[in-house]
This record gives C-alpha cells, structure tokens and sequence, in this order.
C-alpha cells in the first residue's frame, strides 16, 4: 500500500507537466484513455476501511494504465471524514473515475451524495435514488445544537464545491444538506445531478464511451466500449477494518479488553481472561488508530479502570472505585467527542459497560474485604487453634511429640500428656510449638 502511494505520488508530477498552462501555452489535445476497466463494489457504510479500499484501487488502476475505474455504489451515508478523504482522492485522481449507483433498488445516500457528483462520469441504474445528505450522528440521529449549524455549512460547502468543480447541479447539492431532499434517477439526470441512467455495466461502458472528461487538468476520451473488466475486491485487512470501523464496536471491543486485564490483574493464573482481554485490546488500537478520537477522554477511560483495580488492594473503603467509575463514565462520553467528528458511543453501550465493569469491581472489593477479615490459614498465625495429637512423650511435662494438620511437631507444655492425648495449638515459636490440653479426647 505504501509503496503504491509512493509511485502514486512520483507520477504526479509527470501528470501535473502535461496540464496546460492558464495563459499562453495552448490545451494538449485529447487522448484516448485505453486499457481494462478497474470494479470496485462498495455495498455498505461509508468509513475509513471503504476510504483505503478505494484509494487503493485509484492507484492501482494507474499503476496498469487502467482506461477507467467503476465504482459500484450503494451506501447509506457514513462518516464524514472518510467521505472527505473519498472526495479528495476522486477529485484528484490520476485516472477517469465512474460512479454508478446500482443495482436497482440501491441508493446514494448522504456521503454517496458526494461521492457520486466528485466522480468524472456519475450514472444511475433504473429504481435507484440519491439524495439526503443531511449531516447526522453515526447513529442516525441530529447533531447537537452547538455542533449542527458548524457541520451543516460545511456539507453544504463542500457539496457546493464538488458540483462546481464536476459542472453539476449546484443549487441541488445544497438542498441535498440543507433540506434532505431526494430524488429518483430520471430526475437526477433532468437536474444534471449525474450524466445519464444505464441499465447495466455494459451498458454503463458504452454510454461512457467517447466522453470527454477532465483528468487532473488533461482532457481524457473515454475508450471503454467492450473494454475489459476486472473487479478487485476488498482485502482481508479493508475486510475486518470495515467490520470494527464503528465507535460502538471499538468501544466494546476496548472494554471487553479492559475487564479481561482487570479479571487477570485480580485473579493471576487464570489466563483466559488475560489472553483474550489482550486480543480485544490490541484490536480496539488498531480500530482507534482509523477513528477520530479525544485523547482526554481516552486518558479518563484509563485512569478510571487504574482507579478501580486499586479499589481492590487498597483500603480506601469505595472512594477510589467511585472515582474510578466517574472517570470511566466520562471517558467514555468524551472519547469520540472531537471537533470535526459527528460520532458517538451509543448511551446504552456506555451504560452496559459502566454497569458492568461497577459490579464487578463491587465484586472483587467485596470479596478482598472478606478475606481479610478472615483468620489466617497459613504460618505460625494459621496454625494457632489447630488440634493434634500426642504421639510421642520426649520429657513429661515439658516436651512432646505431636502430630498437628498432617506433620510431626516438637511441642511443649505445662501439663503431664499422654500418648493418644488430643492437644490445642496456642502457638508457634520456630521449628516449635506450644500446646494445651483439649477437652475433648479421642475415643
């Protein structure tokens, strides 16, 4: 991947030479663009994963002089700074980019808006839509009223600047945000919202074919009828990216290995917790890494888990756990609260989790307690009370022989003992003990 994006970024300015200068210097004439025709599928929401896998595909479609890219498209929307990254690598992309909103039934919601106008040619299949491209929260709901009025002029912005660049519809690209309005295909072509509706993908490469379009300041023909086509799927890492790529999902998965460190840290040995909480934290890294994060928010989240592990070993009598747990709380509320970002942790996974990791450290701290206020069970102190019995007279009166909880004791004594005698340890001095006579002798 790097290494693409290094080549990517040496031929750049190759490409930028062949663009005509604004002033003297005559436009180069158009070329035809030959060679295959690069699919990419993106089916779902739109996130960092989707962003790579495109970006990805751009760039190896230059690498093999691709006469086109086609990008399948139906989404729902997703996340904004993905969509941006998106948007940038078609506007500036070092090949002739076609989005097609299909199959039928599919749509070009909020970031497929964009996504679908920043595209060289943008085309529909019959019964699809496009269209509210109102910002919201990943979790469908509004933007909080100090953030709202801030992300809607941007989205309207940049929605405005991509229809000027790509001669779109520019007062509809507007509307899309401003007033979520959504329209058909047949009247996204009347509103030259996209170029044209075709049926299927070779359908599609024929309408395209002979169109000229703008390629990083090149004028580019379009050479696509009966081209090849090579579809480039995903890869297993863009796979699993796109499964975590969601704050809900990095955030359990942090948790989940939060609680299995916790369980490990205050139960050593058991070793599951431990191995698995490890898996689940090392994956919410690598997910975070992708994700617009407050770091104070992580920071809190961190501090509060480190608060109620210590609730556990110190005696602080709760004072530490609920400061602990206020921490966590609040982390967990500020950790995707940046700026720029419109995602969320869903309320109820926060609640979930609180709950959860709260009535486990009541758990642990109760237990401590309890067994603390036990008598000890080991050493000098866990022997004190054991009951034994006289094996062997060394010195009557003075020394004997007694076997207590499974060993063999030299013991002394204020009274004469018998063998058989049954005797109470009330105490430990060395290798010694001292010892009494019980009341109650075995039968």
């Amino acid at each position: 991947m790097r290494r693409r994006v290094a080549l990517a970024a040496l031929l750049a300015p190759l490409l930028l030479a062949a663009a005509p200068t604004p002033t003297t210097t005559p436009a180069p004439a158009a070329t035809p663009a030959r060679g295959e025709v690069l699919l990419l599928v993106v089916d779902g929401m739109i996130n960092l994963a989707t962003a790579d896998y495109l970006k990805a595909g751009i760039t190896a479609a230059a690498e093999q002089g691709a006469a086109a890219v086609v990008v399948q498209l139906d989404t729902p929307g997703g996340l904004l700074e993905s969509t941006k990254l998106i948007v940038k690598d078609l506007l500036g992309a070092p090949v002739p980019v076609i989005v097609y909103v299909a199959p039928s039934g599919a749509g070009a919601g909020s970031a497929g808006v964009f996504i679908t106008m920043a595209a060289n040619i943008a085309a529909m299949a019959p019964g699809t839509n496009i269209g509210a491209a109102h910002p919201v929260t990943d979790q469908g709901e509004n933007i909080g009223s100090d953030m709202r009025e801030k992300v809607e002029n941007f989205t309207a912005s940049l929605g405005r600047t991509i229809a000027q660049q790509r001669g779109r519809n520019v007062e509809w690209a507007e509307k899309a945000v401003r007033d979520s309005v959504s329209i058909t295909e047949r009247e996204a072509v009347q509103l030259k919202v996209v170029d044209f509706v075709a049926d299927n993908l070779d359908d599609l490469l024929a309408k395209a074919h002979g169109r000229t379009v703008d390629v990083r300041g090149r004028k580019v023909v379009l050479n696509t009828r009966d081209a090849p086509v090579a579809r480039q799927d995903m890869s297993v890492r863009q796979r699993v990216l796109d499964l975590l790529a969601h704050p809900n999902i990095a955030y359990l998965l942090m948790m989940a290995g939060l609680l299995g460190l916790y369980v490990e840290f205050t139960n050593p040995g058991v070793v599951f917790p431990g191995v698995a909480g490890a898996i689940c934290l090392l994956l919410a890294m690598a997910v975070l890494q992708v994700l617009p994060i407050n770091y104070t928010g992580l920071a809190l989240i961190g501090l509060g888990v480190a608060m109620l592990v210590a609730e556990a070993f110190l005696p602080t009598f709760g004072v530490i756990g609920v400061g602990g747990l206020v921490a966590f709380v609040l982390g967990s509320l500020f950790l995707f609260d940046t700026p720029d970002s419109t995602m969320r942790v869903d309320r109820s996974v926060i609640a979930g989790a609180s709950l959860t990791l709260g009535v486990y450290a009541l758990i642990v701290a109760w237990l401590v307690v309890r067994t603390q206020r036990q008598p000890s069970r080991v050493g000098a102190e866990g022997m004190r009370g054991k009951i034994g019995e006289v094996r062997r007279v060394v010195v009557a009166g003075r020394r004997d022989n007694v076997f207590v909880h499974g060993e063999y004791w030299d013991a002394e004594t204020d009274e004469p003992l018998a063998i058989g005698d049954r005797v109470e340890v009330v105490g430990v001095d060395g290798l010694r003990m001292r010892v009494r006579r019980h009341p109650a002798k075995e039968g």
